[in-house]
């Protein structure tokens, strides 16, 4: 499988190039649907454009046992902010809409919402708090489906 950015190019912004990311969301508490629609409100916000979202996908959670489903989808956004900008922003919308938790050492919680950073243009970040791409998105059918339906993914 092969993911890439290399087909689009992200326009210029009104103090330089902007960057192209893509986000996986994800919320298994409450009302899933809303969650997802409000933190794709908030990354339009405090993010940049969304430029394309895909449809939602209803699955089982990974990595860890609850009787609470999971709604996911995954969308691109234009931005001015840097990975870490980006990583610092995405955290902000999670606690803003209320989660308290985060995974840590592969253990996993019922979350709200988790937002995922997957890709950020071509660009590979290798650090303690921020990989890209995302090291467990090919593993995931919540993530690739979605990416699959985005054209970011191709087999």
């Amino acid at each position: 499988m092969h993911c890439s950015f290399s087909t689009i190019n992200p326009p210029l912004g009104p103090t330089g190039p902007l960057h192209r990311a893509c986000l996986g969301l994800g919320s298994n508490l409450g009302d899933r649907s809303a969650n997802l629609r409000q933190a794709v409100s908030l990354i339009g916000e405090k993010v940049g454009k969304v430029e394309r979202c895909s449809s939602t996908i209803d699955t089982q959670p990974w990595g860890f046992h609850s009787e609470h489903r999971f709604l996911n989808a995954c969308l691109v956004v234009d931005t001015p902010l840097s990975p870490r900008e980006l990583l610092d922003a995405t955290q902000h919308i999670e606690h803003l809409m209320g989660r308290t938790e985060k995974s840590v050492a592969g253990v996993y919680h019922d979350r709200i919402i988790d937002i995922d950073i997957l890709l950020y243009d071509n660009l590979r970040i290798e650090e303690p708090e921020l990989t890209i791409p995302h090291p467990r998105m090919l593993e995931r059918e919540f993530v690739t489906r979605p990416l699959r339906e985005l054209g970011i993914l191709q087999e």
